[in-house]
């Protein structure tokens, strides 16, 4: 219906969509140009395959089944200290990979403290190496991501309704079904569907955790490819592997999402008058505190552990820090100008399976990417002089899917309870968007800057095939000196970049919520 009324920016955002595929071709179409496939795939990228897609399928459940409970707990309770509990949900999704590692590991590895908490009473010990901890990885950096999605959710669910349910005395259970299942039911599945392709993408956990042959990912076996064999037919063969299991599964997810018109509302802050009981009263709290607990203690290790590494650190980090903080700036500019135009554009449509376009980036391998560009450039220029306009670019591919999912289902419901509004008054293009979805999307275009500016933050991955000693970022030098063997200047970067990535993250989705409820 709201694609008859009024189209949103549909030429932007189907430019803006058919832009990402283009750079994703170009980057395959690079790797292909140089690739001579062989006979077929070897048994150990079968097995590579098998375990990727079980681990990815498990590490969504397990992210989405035990997200919703958690999300549910928090948007019916209010206390001191909330908001920054929500902050916090994004801390281990936008952590460099490696330093989240460093911490799981001191709290769940061979000497770390759960470890030590049952031997104290004369239990087994936990092993957090092989498929469990690549899965118990994957849910720590994505549970609290799917969370802050799922609240979305609930708080785009207008008060008004939940007042009307508490004067027709439903029962939690009923309030259940006729709100809030109906929600879920349109943001679970692209929560799921986000956190396969991300798990489908898994690199340095793999590396890191993973328990030999038996524990290799597709995008591992890329990695060895180019960078031991220097396959690129193999590579590439991978790659397409990769691409048709992540977009597949990505455009079958997004094709039957459902529906939903949750009505109007005024806006007012949520009040759950059928969570007053004080059974459901403590249920909420153990899963928050058991929420927590999970998200802080990996990040109070890393904080343990940098503290005394902060007057170690040499000059180059504080040079890396500002490169970083420059790419993040141009990611986060790149990923709004990309995902608003995209996300109106879907949000007037009559179904969602285009959304699927944006999940592009991360169906394609980073590494892929950066390899596909690289072979393009290098004998036009060098690849170092692009090191961080390239970096910033590609970060802004892997933040779009997130940027876009935040993005569409709350626009999609703004475009269904403005439509007789707009309609009257003949408002489309610039002023629709100026008076009615700009304000109204605050809080999502807050958090969709603050995940890209913080991954951006975080990452590395293109930046090591680019950078040369004067173009590194943060993550980058961190991983240097800890090959220096400098492991307390390490930790000290490694703490440096947490608080940037988390600060990052705080300023822009604070920024978007100034004013508006959490």
């Amino acid at each position: 219906m709201a694609d008859r009324a009024f189209k949103i920016t549909p030429r932007l955002g189907a430019g803006a969509a058919g832009l990402l595929v283009a750079l994703v071709l170009l980057a395959l179409g690079g790797v292909l140009a140089r690739a001579e496939f062989g006979t077929g795939l070897r048994p150990a990228e079968w097995a590579a395959i098998r375990f990727t897609v079980l681990q990815a399928a498990l590490s969504a459940l397990l992210s989405v089944g035990l997200a919703i409970p958690v999300a549910r707990a928090l948007a019916r309770r209010r206390f001191r200290g909330r908001a920054i509990l929500v902050t916090l949900l994004g801390a281990p999704f936008i952590l460099p990979v490696i330093v989240a590692v460093f911490g799981l590991i001191a709290v769940f590895g061979r000497s770390g403290w759960i470890n030590g908490a049952l031997g104290a009473v004369g239990l087994p010990e936990v092993s957090i190496y092989g498929f469990h901890g690549v899965v118990l990885a994957h849910v720590f950096f994505n549970l609290p991501l799917v969370t802050r999605l799922l609240l979305q959710g609930w708080q785009g669910i207008p008060s008004e309704q939940f007042r009307l349910a508490a004067q027709l005395r439903l029962t939690p259970r009923a309030v259940f079904l006729t709100l809030e299942r109906p929600m879920l039911r349109q943001t679970a599945p692209g929560a799921l569907a986000l956190v396969f392709v991300i798990c489908l993408t898994s690199f340095a956990v793999a590396l890191t955790l993973g328990g030999g042959p038996r524990a290799t990912t597709v995008e591992l076996a890329i990695y060895q490819a180019f960078q031991f064999d220097f396959d690129l037919g193999r590579a590439a063969l991978l790659t397409l592997v990769q691409l048709v299991l992540a977009g597949g599964t990505a455009l079958l997810a997004m094709r039957f999402v459902p529906e939903l018109a949750v009505g109007g509302g005024l806006d007012r802050p949520l009040r759950r008058w059928d969570a007053q009981g004080g059974l459901v009263r403590l249920l909420d709290g153990v899963l928050i505190a058991l929420g927590a607990g999970f998200l802080l203690l990996p990040l109070i290790s890393v904080v343990l552990r940098g503290v005394s590494g902060l007057s170690q650190m040499p000059a180059s980090v504080y040079l890396a820090t500002g490169n970083s903080l420059m790419v993040a700036g141009l990611s986060v500019t790149l990923t709004l100008a990309l995902a608003l135009p995209m996300a109106g554009w879907i949000a007037s449509r009559s179904r969602g399976g285009v959304e699927a376009v944006g999940l592009l980036g991360l169906a394609a391998s980073p590494l892929m990417i950066g390899t596909g560009w690289f072979i393009l450039i290098n004998p036009v220029i060098s690849p170092s002089a692009l090191a961080l306009p390239v970096t910033a670019i590609v970060n802004a591919m892997m933040a779009l899917p997130f940027a876009v999912r935040v993005l569409v289902p709350p626009m999609r419901n703004l475009l269904e309870r403005f439509l007789p509004l707009t309609q009257t008054l003949g408002m489309q293009g610039w002023p629709l968007w100026r008076w009615v979805i700009l304000p109204r999307l605050r809080p999502q275009i807050g958090f969709a800057a603050g995940l890209s500016g913080a991954l951006s933050m975080g990452d590395l991955g293109v930046i090591a095939l680019f950078a040369d000693p004067e173009r590194v970022t943060l993550p980058l030098q961190m991983y240097r000196l800890m090959g220096a063997y400098r492991m307390d200047a390490a930790a000290g970067a490694a703490l440096l970049l947490l608080v940037l990535s988390l600060g990052v993250f705080w300023v822009c989705d604070k920024g978007g919520r100034w004013g508006a409820e959490a």
